[in-house]
């Protein structure tokens, strides 16, 4: 990855911006309009929100009223837990494409899976017809792409599906790097995005990041999101601070060494959410 400017490519060959602008915990109203105009001012070309962040409204207004064309920003939107199910999905996608403003979406995602576990006997059942709503809204147009956030592997395995998810959003960082879950969606050409690289701020408690981003003369941040492109993982970053949404991509004018690359991979686990889909309880 050269350029902001530059993508991945999807196994339905839809091309997706390599670096995304999150909207996760920014309220709605005019602090998230600002920073989503800030980010598209900027040149984030993909933007990505979800029914329960509550700011879809204020995410399709910035966009409307950024002057970029709709057909050049990737927008991604998920189906919250508590609409999992066939009709439940199409309802609530149909519901997304309201609060947004659009008649299509570029990627759809379940947002978590259902969670295997004992009082939940029926969870890939409802995994699966959730999907086949998804695989619906695709075979119809109506959104580009299709795939699933939080899945781990036995989510992925365990469900029959006509059509591959294309994409697993999930917490990936320094120290929580998905070893498992990432080799399966290697396999079955699945692109990793990862949400919360930054690890909600606690990567900058790193002592080797703090190095690293030293020789290099990079801010933490610069320093992670070069390393997830390098790794061939899609990083989700997020902010409300417009110095702070310029600086995160300015990361296409140098690359870390393989040195420094393995010395990132071995940092251990120090600053994940703990969020386990299988355990929680939303």
């Amino acid at each position: 990855m050269l350029n902001q400017t530059d993508t991945f490519t999807l196994s339905n060959g839809v091309r997706i911006p390599c670096i995304g602008f999150g909207t996760f915990r920014i309220p709605d109203g005019q602090i998230c309009e600002e920073a989503v105009a800030a980010a598209l001012h900027d040149g984030y070309r993909h933007i990505d929100t979800a029914a329960v962040y509550g700011n879809e409204r204020s995410v399709g207004r910035a966009i409307a009223e950024s002057g970029v064309d709709r057909s050049k920003i990737f927008l991604t939107s998920k189906v919250w837990n508590d609409h999992r199910s066939f009709d439940g999905t199409l309802r609530s996608f149909d519901a997304t494409l309201h609060c947004l403003g659009t008649d299509y979406l570029d990627l759809y995602l379940i947002h978590w899976p259902s969670p295997r576990r004992p009082d939940n006997p029926d969870w890939n059942a409802i995994n699966e017809d959730t999907w086949r709503a998804l695989e619906r809204l695709y075979e119809e147009g109506r959104v580009r792409a299709i795939g699933v956030s939080n899945f781990r592997r036995h989510h992925l395995e365990a469900m029959h599906t006509e059509i591959e998810p294309m994409l697993d959003q999930i917490e990936y960082h320094p120290g929580q790097t998905e070893s498992t879950t990432v080799a399966y969606c290697r396999e079955h050409g699945i692109l990793i995005e990862a949400w919360s690289p930054l690890g909600s701020g606690s990567m900058f408690q790193s002592a080797v990041l703090r190095d690293i981003a030293g020789t290099y003369g990079k801010d933490v941040a610069q320093i992670i999101i070069r390393w997830c492109l390098q790794n061939d993982v899609l990083p989700l970053v997020r902010s409300t601070i417009s110095a702070h949404i310029r600086s995160d991509l300015r990361v296409f004018d140098f690359a870390l060494s393989n040195t420094d690359m393995r010395r990132i991979d071995a940092i251990p686990f120090f600053a994940g959410s703990g969020l386990d889909p299988d355990a929680v309880n939303f």
